[in-house]
């Protein structure tokens, strides 16, 4: 069974897509770009600070559903380019404790004014 989950306090969808669909004890999260929810646009300009913004939304997801930024066992990240490897590094690292998730990282062509895009998936017991 699954079930897809919505938060007021993350961004809307651009397209046809959930924001995260739970299957099982699996919560898959879609990509989150630098979007601030309220203002339904992308309001930073650097990597560090999309960063947070992104991995803000992903934890308003992940809280929607009953999960946590520590049940994340994988993050998809997607640069503009691998020059802001390090800088997002930096950024990222700040939103875990000892434990990190598994990662792929990949410099990709993004959204107009985007510099990064997360997607994770997290398991609960």
């Amino acid at each position: 069974m699954k079930t897809p989950i919505f938060s007021e306090k993350a961004p809307k969808p651009l397209g046809p897509y959930s924001q995260a669909v739970k299957a099982g004890k699996f919560l898959f999260v879609s990509g989150q770009m630098a979007i601030d929810p309220k203002e339904g646009k992308i309001v930073a300009e650097t990597v560090a600070l999309q960063t947070r913004q992104v991995m803000e939304n992903i934890k308003a997801i992940l809280e929607a559903a009953g999960y946590g930024l520590k049940d994340i066992v994988l993050s998809n990240v997607y640069l503009s380019s691998m020059a802001l490897f390090d800088e997002f590094n930096i950024a990222y690292a700040k939103f875990f404790d000892a434990e990190f998730p598994a990662r792929a990282t990949v410099g990709i062509e993004l959204k107009a004014g985007a510099l990064v895009e997360v997607s994770v998936v997290a398991y609960k017991d």
